[in-house]
């Protein structure tokens, strides 16, 4: 396998070092890292998103990292453009892209094709909501299964948030989503990506998380959420999904002490982190999964010019 030829994709649940093992597969190709974590786009906030610092993106260019204004939204399919752009523009430098990030979202998007479906009106996805809440998972899904055949064996029964998504979909546009889905064409052959999954086994990745928030804390994430709440930043913008914030601004306002502040931090990443989990058992089944304890061997046996695909096993 030419390497050259490859877009390399890095992915594993939050905490589990992607960042650093990009670095590393950088340097041994000759790549250039491209963000694909949906906060780390954002500026100011550093800390909290565990965002390469200055010295990390030193020696290895760094894309789509903290270029987004804080009182801005910004959709997978913002995000889906200007990485096309990037990816072409590396490749014509004779580079090796490397996207790493845990929004699975983003490496869907890249590898499948965003799909071109309608802006759904808020007020309508609400409504849908307040039906599915309503009625529980199991009426709610029967019901979806009867307004859309097509989505029998495809979403299961208990995922709520896709059940959803199908049900606006079809409610609004008078088209399942499986046949939007149909129409929609990437931009990259299936064969271009080389795909990568760091993958941590529960019990050792919520002992890194909990090393991490003592880290962020300890390298002034407080202070990074005093300066974020003086720029009294809308609640309905994206940034405030960033964990930690609210947990800090709990300790900030005096409702809660530092120590419980860095518990409800931990707790939190290790939901999202068990959320990731779930994502990639469904969508990226297919991925090559790497053992963290043999990533220094893989990194050995890496060579500019190939690459064995049993390398990663």
């Amino acid at each position: 396998m030419d390497i050259k030829s490859k877009i390399i994709l890095i992915s594993g649940p939050t905490a589990s070092g992607k960042s650093n093992f990009a670095i590393k597969v950088a340097k041994k190709v000759n790549g250039e890292i491209i963000n694909a974590d949906s906060m780390q786009v954002y500026k100011k906030i550093k800390i909290l998103t565990a965002r390469p610092n200055k010295e990390e993106q030193k020696n290895i260019k760094h894309h789509l990292y903290g270029v987004i204004d804080l009182n801005k939204n910004f959709s997978t399919g913002q995000w889906l453009k200007l990485t096309i752009n990037l990816i072409n523009n590396i490749r014509k430098r004779k580079k090796v892209p490397i996207l790493v990030g845990g929004t699975g979202l983003y490496f869907q998007s890249l590898i499948d094709g965003l799909v071109k479906i309608p802006e759904i009106p808020l007020n309508f996805r609400n409504k849908i909501r307040s039906k599915q809440k309503k009625e529980g998972q199991k009426k709610f899904y029967k019901n979806l299964l009867k307004l859309d055949p097509k989505v029998s064996n495809k979403i299961d029964s208990n995922d709520i948030q896709r059940s959803i998504r199908a049900f606006e979909v079809k409610s609004f546009t008078k088209i399942s989503m499986y046949d939007w889905l149909e129409k929609t064409v990437p931009e990259f052959e299936d064969k271009e990506f080389l795909r990568i999954y760091i993958d941590y086994k529960r019990e050792d990745l919520i002992k890194k998380i909990s090393l991490r928030t003592k880290k962020m804390i300890k390298n002034g994430a407080v202070n990074e959420v005093k300066s974020f709440l003086k720029l009294k930043i809308k609640k309905d913008k994206s940034i405030n999904k960033v964990i930690g914030i609210d947990e800090l601004t709990q300790y900030l306002s005096k409702k809660i002490d530092l120590q419980e502040s860095e518990e409800l931090i931990s707790i939190k990443t290790r939901q999202y982190a068990k959320r990731q989990a779930t994502w990639a058992r469904s969508r990226m089944a297919s991925w090559k999964k790497i053992n963290p304890s043999m990533i220094e061997t893989y990194l050995k046996n890496l060579k500019k010019t190939s690459l064995k695909l049993d390398q990663l096993t």
